[in-house]
């Protein structure tokens, strides 16, 4: 019988460079397909794989050059965007920002986040009565899921200047 490895989410956050939380998350939203045996979680291997080869499909998927600069890595995007980023890889990659981690905001405010990029809004979907998929054009197309209440509260409306920030952690680096 041909045994499969099985990792727990910690394993998967180290392998991925994301906090347990993130892979905690990601499971209960069924991005990361998981076992549940008992109270344990566990991934495949397969299923990672398959989680991997997906994310190159995903909204906010991007091809990058991992590169350093002051002991920080940056993403650095086709269009010369620099997305900071938590990774030991290096060289050609790609990341993806979950859409759900982006803040958008009319002015840029003081945070923890290390990613605040200006950009002006190309799209507006209404997913449903109470969500929005926002793409606000940074450099690249980078789309953010907001309530629809946020929408109204921001003003925000198609052809605008904003701010999309994200935390350097909410960014996923893959190859």
């Amino acid at each position: 019988m041909n045994e499969e490895t099985l990792y727990t989410p910690e394993e998967i956050a180290e392998k991925l460079k994301l906090s347990k939380y993130t892979i905690y998350e990601m499971i209960k939203r069924q991005e990361l397909p998981a076992y549940h045996i008992g109270r344990s979680i566990r991934i495949s291997e397969t299923q990672l794989e398959e989680f991997i080869a997906a994310g190159s499909t995903k909204e906010n998927t991007f091809p990058v050059e991992i590169i350093k600069k002051d002991d920080t890595k940056h993403a650095l995007t086709a269009s010369n965007v620099r997305v900071c980023v938590r990774t030991d890889i290096e060289g050609k990659a790609k990341i993806h920002i979950p859409p759900e981690d982006v803040i958008l905001s009319r002015q840029p405010f003081a945070s923890s986040a290390r990613n605040v990029h200006k950009g002006r809004v190309t799209d507006i979907v209404y997913d449903d009565d109470r969500q929005a998929t926002v793409t606000v054009d940074i450099g690249f197309p980078l789309k953010a899921q907001i309530t629809k209440r946020s929408m109204e509260e921001l003003s925000i409306k198609l052809g605008e200047e904003c701010y999309a920030t994200f935390k350097t952690m909410s960014v996923e680096v893959f190859r």
